[in-house]
């Protein structure tokens, strides 16, 4: 799978903006994909995630309520829309995939996937959030 990322920059707090992930390459329809986000001297955390197994979604905490995560299929982007940013928000981010056999469930995946449950990862893209 081939991630491609877009859209950061540099914005002020109670900003918003939105990062594109230009998806191609899934070996089944069967996949999940998200963004991670990694902070100087901190480790990678997953931010936000969608599964095709049964259309569901998951948000971190620290995001929930002002991240949403959504895609266009015709174009196959996945993107993340930031609102009411914080300094904390400051990270590389990351889009991550894993496709999985034709015909797996929801059962078989991570409940909360992790690093080592990634397949594919883009170059990333850095956000900085000033106050």
């Amino acid at each position: 799978v081939q991630l491609v990322e877009s859209g950061g920059g540099l914005v002020q707090a109670g900003g918003s903006l939105r990062l594109s992930c230009a998806a191609s390459g899934f070996s089944s329809p069967v996949y999940t994909i998200g963004w991670f986000r990694q902070a100087p001297r901190k480790e990678r955390e997953l931010v936000a995630f969608f599964s095709t197994a049964d259309g569901s979604t998951y948000y971190a905490d620290s995001v929930k309520g002002r991240f949403t995560i959504w895609g266009d299929n015709a174009k196959n982007i996945l993107y993340l829309e930031m609102n009411s940013l914080k300094p904390a928000d400051t990270a590389i981010y990351y889009c991550a995939a894993r496709d999985y056999p034709v015909g797996s469930t929801i059962s078989t995946m991570p409940n909360v996937p992790g690093p080592a449950d990634v397949a594919d990862w883009g170059r990333g893209t850095q956000v900085t959030v000033s106050s």
